[in-house]
């Protein structure tokens, strides 16, 4: 499985390019600008986009959305919960003082523990509101694995960081709802399990369980 995560955009969001080797489909996560560097990235390595998956809808996780998918296709994927957000993002672009874009259809609302399938892999998808009503973080895992043959990776979005957890002051946020998603859905994770964030340095599971002073109960 191929694994590529750089910052783009103004914020330095964490996008994720994942893809399966065998039939070249890739999944594009939270895709909030550079855009001429991501679709350089899938065609150096010959992949087709399948789905554009977003953790959530805040403007520096969706700014470049919508001319990936013209440029490249692929389903725009996203949690009914943070439509409101998705539909705002020139509100959201003049709070925040950064520019605006196009919006592009969703085309599909991501589920509390459904697949977002490409190749031999997929997306779990993992609710976790609390930073917005509808953030997700997704786990990779391969079709029929058992769990024990690749590395177990989650993308949080802006839910957990490397010692730290998201925010809850902007639009639809809530403390109590996000240290329940993080306690109940990503603390149940294996400690081994590689932790890619929103923004910012990786980090693992057992290392946040040990050392986030904000899990600290």
């Amino acid at each position: 499985m191929m694994l590529e995560t750089f910052p783009v955009g103004p914020l330095g969001c964490n996008c994720s390019i994942i893809a399966c080797e065998r039939s070249k489909e890739a999944v594009v996560v939270d895709p909030g600008g550079d855009v001429d560097r991501i679709v350089a990235c899938l065609e150096e390595s010959g992949l087709s986009l399948k789905h554009i998956v977003h953790t959530h809808a805040h403007i520096d996780h969706v700014l470049g959305t919508a001319e990936l998918h013209e440029r490249c296709g692929g389903a725009v994927c996203l949690h009914e919960g943070d439509r409101f957000l998705y539909e705002n993002l020139a509100m959201q672009g003049r709070m925040l003082g950064l520019p605006t874009s196009e919006v592009t259809a969703i085309e599909r609302g991501l589920e509390d523990n459904e697949s977002v399938a490409f190749g031999d892999g997929f997306l779990l998808v993992l609710h976790t509101p609390g930073h917005t009503p509808g953030s997700v973080s997704f786990v990779l895992r391969r079709q029929n694995d058992s769990g024990s043959a690749e590395e177990q990776v989650l993308l949080s979005g802006d839910t957990l960081f490397r010692r730290g957890v998201g925010r809850t002051d902007l639009w639809g946020g809530d403390s109590d709802q996000l240290m329940g998603s993080i306690r109940t859905r990503l603390l149940s994770l294996d400690d081994d399990t590689r932790v890619i964030p929103g923004h910012g340095a990786e980090t693992r599971i057992g290392e946040e369980r040990r050392a986030n002073p904000f899990l600290a109960f």
